[in-house]
Order: structure tokens, then sequence, then C-alpha cells
């Protein structure tokens, strides 16, 4: 019979603590790297479908007082489209700067559009308080309509700039800088 105590340990057995430390490790590595994976694929601005510019620049809103906003008024100049909520506080903490771009850049042709995701009169009421400086539509599908420019999971605030060529040349979910502006209106 053997004694339990004076057993030799098989350096290859998967029982043995180095092994054993040496998986743990690589399967902490492997679920970190999956993990930041899925952050990136969850956090960063997908691909916008194809044919969705073209089919922005055919779209009308209408604004809160029941006005159309077409969107091929535009056609062949810079385009910031931001897309709000008056329930979003980052949101309504970027549009007074939006507001200032907007009235600085018209005469150099870039123009700001904003697109609400959010109620009539939550909106009527706001712009009472807070004129801004550009055109405001409703967007009752915004969700969809980010999501289609790249926008995976539908937050807000969102913005997107168009070229005058008509393409997708930049987006950021999230609340807007003077530094994005600048750099945008640059590009």
């Amino acid at each position: 019979m053997t004694n339990p105590l004076h057993q030799s340990v098989d350096p290859s057995s998967t029982h043995s603590p180095r092994r054993r430390l040496w998986l743990g490790a690589g399967v902490a590595a492997a679920a970190a790297v999956a993990g930041a994976g899925v952050a990136w694929w969850r956090l960063a601005p997908g691909a916008a479908l194809p044919g969705v510019e073209e089919a922005l620049w055919q779209r009308s809103f209408s604004t809160p007082d029941g006005a159309p906003l077409a969107f091929a008024e535009w056609r062949g100049q810079p385009l910031i489209v931001n897309f709000w909520a008056t329930w979003c506080p980052p949101c309504v903490r970027e549009l007074p700067l939006l507001s200032e771009f907007a009235g600085r850049k018209a005469a150099h042709g870039i123009q700001v559009v904003g697109l609400a995701v959010d109620k009539e009169p939550a909106v009527q009421k706001f712009l009472q308080r807070q004129p801004l400086a550009f055109p405001v539509g409703m967007a009752a599908d915004g969700s969809q309509l980010t999501r289609e420019l790249g926008n995976i999971n539908g937050g807000l605030p969102f913005t997107v700039f168009l070229g005058s060529d008509g393409k997708l040349r930049q987006r950021k979910i999230g609340e807007l800088s003077a530094q994005d502006l600048a750099d945008w209106a640059r590009s």
C-alpha cells in the first residue's frame, strides 16, 4: 500500500499548482480581452448602413411649429446634424455651443440642424426658453435613424457631420466639445 503523503507530483498533471496558476492567468487574460472587445463593440460607432446618407438627404421633418424641414435644402454644403432631447442633460449642455457655432459658421457655408428625439410640446417649451440659431426638426424615429448612421445603441446626444459631397465624414456619440466642432469645420 502506498502512503499518500509520499506520492510525487507529476509536473505535467493538470492538478499541478504551477499549471493551475498559468491556466487561471490564461483564462483571466482571455476574459479581459473578450470584455474589452465587447465594450469597444458596444461603445464605438458602427458603420453607417449603405445608402443612409442619400436617404437622409431625401428626408423631410416637421419643425416644432409644424413647418416642413427638408434636408435637400442644404445639399452641397457641409451639414452638422445633432440628435438631442430635452430630457438628456448632455444634449442640453451642448446646445448653446452648437448654437454659437451655427451663428458663426453659417456665413462660411456650414449648416447645423437639430433633430429632437422628443415630444413636440417639450421641445416647443424648451425652445421658448432657449432659442437656437439653427433649425430644429422633430424626429420621432430618431433612434432608428441614429442606428442607421452608426450609433448602434441609439444613445444621445449623437452628432454627424456630412461633407459638401453629401458623405458622412464624422460622427460622435456623446457631448460635443468646441475642439470637436473646430476639427470638423477644418476638415
